[in-house]
């Protein structure tokens, strides 16, 4: 007798389906896109760098050696590859400035490295830092400058509270404070970009955090501490 498809595998049940097709593909597709789309970023921020904020998609696509409608496929217009740019370059300061809050222990400490982190970057950087903060306007951009200051005063919010609780002090100041410093200094960061720098970092620095580390003192000073902790802190900051 013949066998029929139902019998073939001698137990009468139908042949199971064949295994759905692969995904590999797809993934494959999708990583070399992503990989293309950031080398098109990387590329848009080297043009920017040598023709300044005013830089042009003919220029981008110059400088990644496309050609236009290239730069089309994979940004849907200017402002949406602007935008890619402000997260890499927002994502640079948050590289600088993280690791250099992390690793103090020590008030009047913390804050200058905060604020000399965040003025490396703009004296490294000046025209990244002028596009991301002129160029603010654009779709999406401002959203961009805000989580990135959200971001490191997040940080800097925890690492200040953690040294008021180490002095037994209230630490509900610290967000207040943390967004507080992150918003003085990227206002003097501005002025100092935009006048070519007129001071030296390390001047500028210390001019900083002398003005913020007093109020902070003050703070701290008038606490009702206990005056073994009070003669700790005032050896610290001799």
């Amino acid at each position: 007798m013949r066998r029929t498809s139902t019998d073939v595998n001698g137990s009468g049940a139908p042949p199971a389906p064949p295994p759905p097709r692969s995904g590999g593909r797809r993934d494959r597709w999708a990583d070399h896109r992503e990989q293309r789309r950031q080398e098109l970023v990387a590329a848009a921020v080297q043009a920017l760098l040598r023709h300044g904020p005013g830089v042009d998609m003919d220029q981008v696509a110059a400088t990644a050696g496309v050609s236009k409608p290239v730069l089309y496929r994979y940004f849907a217009d200017k402002a949406q590859l602007w935008l890619a740019v402000g997260e890499v370059v927002a994502a640079r300061v948050v590289d600088a400035i993280a690791p250099a809050v992390e690793q103090v222990r020590e008030e009047r400490a913390l804050v200058e490295a905060t604020i000399d982190a965040y003025l490396s970057v703009i004296e490294s950087e000046p025209t990244l830092y002028r596009f991301l903060v002129h160029e603010s306007g654009l779709p999406g951009l401002q959203q961009v400058v805000s989580g990135t200051s959200r971001q490191v005063a997040t940080g800097l919010a925890r690492v200040i509270g953690d040294r008021l609780r180490a002095l037994g002090l209230d630490a509900g100041p610290a967000e207040p404070w943390a967004y507080g410093l992150v918003g003085f200094v990227q206002a003097v960061g501005d002025w100092w970009t935009t006048h070519g720098q007129p001071i030296r970092r390390a001047a500028l620095t210390d001019y900083l955090t002398t003005l913020l580390w007093s109020g902070i003192e003050g703070v701290r000073r008038g606490a009702d501490l206990p005056p073994e902790l009070t003669r700790a802190h005032e050896r610290i900051d001799r």
